[in-house]
């Protein structure tokens, strides 16, 4: 991808196993999806595909032998922006300094933040809800340098 091309990067966690028709649909167009973990079954990562390329890592409850390939981070360059995924922030024990986002899963909890200088997305959950916590999938929008995130809640 050259660095002056604009990259929408769909994201996508916490699944456990349930693939919303509302994510999909939410996800759709994007040039790339990151499942950031806790994917489930195999087949979410089918119905991923069937919007674009996918990248995604293994969470703390993917320990069934369909996970084995997926790895547990993952770095992904999108133009000149380097993405770290991890599962759970919380374990990031590589210094963030190196790339221009983390995205993340685990908590549920949809969030964007920045913090010196680096951008940290957690999508939230487009599965099972948890407590009261949003069903939601994110977006990223990669232009040159330029990185903006975006969360959509997901009426379900």
């Amino acid at each position: 991808m050259a660095a002056n091309q604009i990259t929408v990067i769909g994201l996508i966690s916490d699944t456990h196993g349930l693939i919303r028709p509302q994510a999909l649909e939410a996800l759709r167009g994007v040039d790339l999806v990151v499942h950031a973990g806790d994917i489930g079954k195999p087949q979410v990562i089918d119905s991923l595909k069937t919007i674009a390329p996918v990248v995604a890592i293994k969470g703390n409850n993917d320990t069934e032998p369909w996970a084995t390939p997926f790895p547990d981070t993952k770095l992904v360059k999108a133009g000149v922006a380097r993405l770290y995924i991890i599962h759970n922030v919380k374990e990031l024990a590589v210094d963030a300094r190196g790339f221009d986002a983390v995205i993340s899963g685990h908590s549920h909890k949809p969030s964007v933040s920045s913090r010196d200088g680096i951008l940290y997305v957690n999508p939230g959950s487009a599965g099972p809800r948890r407590f009261k916590l949003p069903i939601a999938v994110g977006k990223l929008v990669v232009d040159g340098t330029k990185i903006d995130a975006e969360i959509i809640e997901l009426r379900v």
